[in-house]
């Protein structure tokens, strides 16, 4: 049965490094889905080519039915896709509540009358949502390495997203950060109160390192290694893999 998102061998190259190597997954509309593998296996570069930074070589890429592959990245938030990014890159100087706004500037815009209120209220729900509302006139430069994260999702839920891409949402987080933006994730995923989301809350997908706080989190884990695909199951599944194990420190084990 085809998934929501469909990733069907998909394949990118830098000169004669093969990043992302005949991919193929899919993702459902009710799954949180974790996407990991060691330092360099290709996980950013592959939500990348999902999101239409970069071009992949080969491959296809299907949402909801729709091939979307090489779309440029304001079209594939059109479509009901956003991100999030490893390094956050806010602009400092502006309002924490323009930051988001500027997010929401080209999707689903209709009506140039109507585009400000609108845009204002999305952006103030989608900071309430992850907990820095009190903060919205503030400059973002402001924020603590944790606001910045909750920052970044504020500013992709704020487009009304049906699939939301996190990369390492947990990444530089303290336990107690690390704790309240899984809540959120899981709030968000279960329908929370923002948005569309009375009823139902985006499908996920996620990179992180953290694996114990992931894997709390997720339904199914995906694991690639040198861009390739190597383990796909539960995260008890994916726990006691011996490729995983091998992948991850380089030696081999037995699994009794």
């Amino acid at each position: 049965m085809p998934g929501f998102l469909e990733v069907e061998n998909l394949t990118k190259r830098f000169g004669g490094l093969v990043a992302v190597d005949s991919v193929s997954f899919q993702v459902d509309r009710d799954e949180i889905v974790g996407l990991i593998g060691p330092n360099g296996a290709g996980k950013t570069t592959l939500v990348r080519c999902i999101l239409g930074i970069l071009k992949a070589d080969s491959g296809h890429v299907r949402f909801k039915g729709h091939d979307i592959t090489g779309h440029r990245p304001w079209d594939v938030v059109n479509r009901g896709i956003a991100g999030t990014f490893q390094v956050v890159k806010p602009f400092r100087r502006l309002p924490i509540i323009a930051n988001v706004m500027v997010g929401c500037l080209a999707p689903r815009v209709k009506k140039r009358g109507e585009w400000v209120k609108r845009i204002e209220i999305k952006a103030r729900d989608a900071l309430e949502f992850v907990g820095i509302a009190d903060l919205a006139l503030e400059p973002a430069s402001v924020l603590s390495h944790g606001d910045l994260k909750r920052l970044e999702v504020a500013r992709a839920i704020a487009t009304d997203p049906e699939l939301l891409v996190l990369d390492e949402p947990f990444g530089g987080l303290n336990p107690a950060e690390t704790e309240l933006m899984a809540k959120s994730i899981r709030r968000l995923h279960k329908g929370g109160r923002f948005g569309r989301l009375h009823s139902e809350g985006p499908a996920m997908l996620i990179i992180e390192h953290k694996l114990s706080e992931l894997m709390r989190i997720v339904d199914r884990v995906i694991v690639i290694n040198f861009g390739e695909v190597i383990a796909q199951g539960t995260p008890e599944e994916i726990s006691r893999d011996k490729t995983v194990i091998e992948a991850y420190t380089g030696k081999e084990v037995l699994i009794a």
